[in-house]
């Protein structure tokens, strides 16, 4: 598959993972939303109930008072006599002495008269019993207004009678939360203040006007808050939560095969195109030395010294080319176990790199490039392996003059200097072909080797700027990198100064 294919896909099961967390975000906010506002209209319709139960309970108290205050047996008696209508009907012999003497006519009036009479006095009875009822309810309402208009509100108020009524209504409601609240007049004074009230989770405030039918002055106010307001409403986003971690956990698993996918996909190019650049590596040398070997054991052709002397020069250089690439390769075997034992001794490092550049500068030269060298380093001891340091500046060199411009004469700076009396830095420049901003985060990787089209002229495994990098680890130092498609590169390697 394609990598192009592969990062399509992953683009399109990322989006599709997000829309699912988005969509699951905004439920989770809708329920959190729709749950606070049926809280809040519950909690303002308990303040509302528990505002008239309140007034209830004062009315109720005041009736009591007044009902004790009134002698009520006579109204009682009073009210019991004009129901007792048999007292005040005559008895049948009484209403009929004479039977044989009266018409059924005579007896029939007389009766009919009696009964309006009843009717008539147990009416008004029940007139006078309904008008001391009245009297006594309006005296009633009188005395509760009155009071009302007279006493404090501090002195009227029952802490107790008002908590009750306010928890009664919000279990009613449904709201079985603890809850603060503080009573305060019509002036904003503090009136009264639960014992356990306390500023945590104060915001939101719910308020209530108390005694809403006394004047403006004789009224109060209660605020009402929930501690735990906050985190019972959040928690119906309780039931959102697991959902979606399980699709963080499913995208974060996706993205993690997704990459070892890439990576893999990528590790076996880069050991397609390693297998390729070992196999012209060795092929080269192997080559050159069977034709030399060939040369040597044909009889049929004139050997002189000096043909003896060429052929074994050859054989000789290809086979120590052919060991250089082998120990490459065993190299970077040894560093995956790390197995690499440093022989760390105090080196001075402008003489080392001097010894480097001018073994170089000779290649460089019958190239028709230059390579110069400036050193600025004061203190150049470090505490180094004398081979892999050399390696590591050879490795530098040989990596500039393989990737150099064709149609310009290659210039090589090496440059020494130190940094903060601490530390020793090294700088090789190029004005070489440059590398891509793409290709620069993953130079250093094993067996990568940027591009070059079409041509091959370039030689490696992609082994030499890993190895590098790891030996300058090694020896506890740094290695930077900054180039320009077309203009060339510069690395800068600073090491710690022996002390």
């Amino acid at each position: 598959m394609k990598r192009s294919y592969i990062w399509l896909i992953c683009l399109f099961v990322c989006i599709a993972f997000i829309s699912l967390l988005y969509l699951q975000g905004s439920y989770a906010k809708e329920m959190v939303r729709m749950r606070s506002e049926q809280f809040d209209e519950n909690v303002l319709r308990s303040l509302d109930q528990a505002s008239r139960d309140l007034e209830k309970a004062e009315t109720y108290r005041y009736l009591q008072n007044i009902l004790s205050q009134h002698d009520t047996r006579k109204w009682g008696a009073n009210l019991r006599d004009s129901f007792r209508v048999s007292d005040h009907l005559m008895p049948l012999d009484t209403m009929i002495p004479y039977k044989s003497n009266m018409s059924l006519g005579t007896l029939t009036a007389n009766r009919y008269n009696r009964v309006a009479e009843t009717i008539s006095k147990l009416q008004k009875h029940v007139r006078e019993a309904f008008i001391y009822e009245q009297d006594v309810l309006d005296e009633v309402i009188y005395a509760v207004m009155y009071t009302a208009s007279e006493q404090r509100l501090q002195d009227r108020l029952n802490p107790a009678v008002l908590d009750a009524c306010l928890r009664n209504a919000l279990q009613a409601n449904g709201i079985t939360l603890p809850f603060h609240f503080i009573v305060y007049t019509s002036d904003g004074r503090e009136v009264y203040r639960c014992e356990d009230y306390t500023e945590e989770g104060n915001d939101p405030n719910y308020q209530q006007t108390l005694f809403r039918s006394d004047p403006t002055g004789q009224m109060g106010t209660v605020t009402i808050h929930f501690p735990d307001q906050a985190r019972y409403i959040r928690g119906v986003a309780n039931y959102v939560a697991p959902a979606m971690g399980f699709t963080v956990i499913l995208l974060i698993t996706f993205l993690i095969t997704i990459y070892l996918v890439v990576r893999q996909k990528r590790i076996s190019e880069m050991k397609k195109d390693f297998i390729h650049n070992m196999t012209h590596e060795f092929k080269t040398p192997i080559s050159t030395i069977s034709i030399a070997a060939q040369m040597l054991a044909d009889k049929s052709v004139n050997k002189s010294e000096a043909t003896y002397e060429r052929l074994g020069g050859v054989i000789t250089s290809e086979t120590r080319r052919l060991r250089y690439q082998v120990e490459k390769v065993l190299q970077m075997s040894l560093f995956d176990n790390n197995n690499i034992a440093l022989k760390i001794q105090e080196l001075d490092a402008n003489e080392i790199i001097g010894n480097v550049v001018d073994t170089f500068s000779l290649k460089v030269t019958q190239s028709g490039g230059t390579l110069d060298m400036k050193v600025e380093a004061y203190n150049p001891f470090i505490n180094a392996d004398e081979m892999h340091f050399t390696n590591i500046i050879f490795n530098l060199l040989d990596n500039a003059f393989k990737y150099r411009r064709e149609d310009k004469p290659l210039a090589i700076k090496v440059h020494t200097y130190n940094q903060n009396e601490t530390h020793f830095c090294i700088s090789i420049s190029d004005n070489g072909i440059g590398i891509a901003k793409d290709n620069l985060k993953r130079i250093f990787d094993k067996f990568y080797r940027v591009h070059t089209g079409d041509k091959h002229n370039v030689k490696g495994f992609g082994l030499g700027l890993a190895y590098v990098q790891k030996m300058v680890e090694l020896h506890h130092g740094t290695i930077k990198v900054t180039s320009e498609l077309g203009k060339g590169t510069k690395f800068t390697i600073t090491l710690p100064l022996s002390l």
